[in-house]
């Protein structure tokens, strides 16, 4: 009987810590900051032609959008900047390859 009497303090004990961390999960956080978009240019006219497009966007259709070259260096450098963007939480990756701007 002792035995059950300690198991049932050992939950009563378990329970009242768990209820105050959750507590503390509740309590009201800074707002986050919106992520750093990079200096270079480039980025800003990716993040127009995202926001004009409203929609997904592949590294080619950038690039057209763009006027840029289409060749395979130019697109494989494109789509470098759009991962970045996307590491960056700026954009995000609905599939491999295709990108699009996440709405507030």
């Amino acid at each position: 009987m002792s035995e059950l009497g300690e198991q049932v303090e050992h939950l009563r004990i378990s329970c009242k810590t768990l209820i105050s961390l959750a507590e503390e999960d509740l309590a009201p956080t800074e707002p986050l900051a919106p992520p750093a978009v990079p200096g270079h240019p480039a980025y800003q006219q990716i993040l127009t032609v995202f926001g004009d497009a409203g929609g997904s966007l592949r590294a080619r259709d950038l690039a057209m959008a763009l006027d840029l070259l289409l060749t395979r260096n130019d697109i494989q450098n494109l789509r470098a900047k759009l991962k970045r963007l996307a590491s960056r939480g700026i954009l995000v990756e609905t599939e491999p390859g295709l990108f699009i701007q996440p709405r507030p």
